[in-house]
């Protein structure tokens, strides 16, 4: 199963470089603002309740493409490419295991579990929710 969500990621991820070649902006644009959407993990320093709520928001897919279609339907280029960097972020993120998060722990995902580091006690409660396995 985790080689089918990578690659559904992957396929997105290449369709939003191709939908940002039918933009008007320069190739250079599409990697400087690509990372853009991490700032989302500043609510981190707050709390980790406010940072999965921060980060899942600028990580929402369906979030993105109302902002694509808002620029697209209003004919904003920038609004247009402020959708298509977080849909194509998404994508990125989450073809490397990052997914939208749980407010415990920032590894937490859904996902799965990130590496790095020993999972916290409470997470054996959790161990009834299904999990990726690597040998998918």
């Amino acid at each position: 199963m985790k080689n089918w969500l990578r690659s559904e990621e992957v396929i997105q991820f290449l369709i939003s470089i191709l939908v940002f070649s039918q933009m008007e902006f320069a190739w250079w644009v599409f990697p400087a603002v690509l990372l853009i959407p991490d700032l989302s993990m500043l609510g981190y320093a707050i709390s980790t309740r406010i940072g999965a709520f921060t980060y899942n928001l600028g990580h929402h897919k369906g979030l993105a493409l109302a902002v694509l279609t808002l620029g697209w339907y209003e004919q904003q280029s920038t609004v247009e490419l402020a959708g298509l960097i977080l849909f194509a972020h998404s994508c990125m993120d989450r073809m490397l295991g990052y997914g939208l998060k749980y407010t415990d722990d920032f590894r937490h995902t859904h996902l799965g579990w990130l590496p790095g580091g020993a999972k916290p006690h409470h997470a054996s409660r959790d161990s009834a929710k299904p999990e990726l396995r690597s040998d998918d």
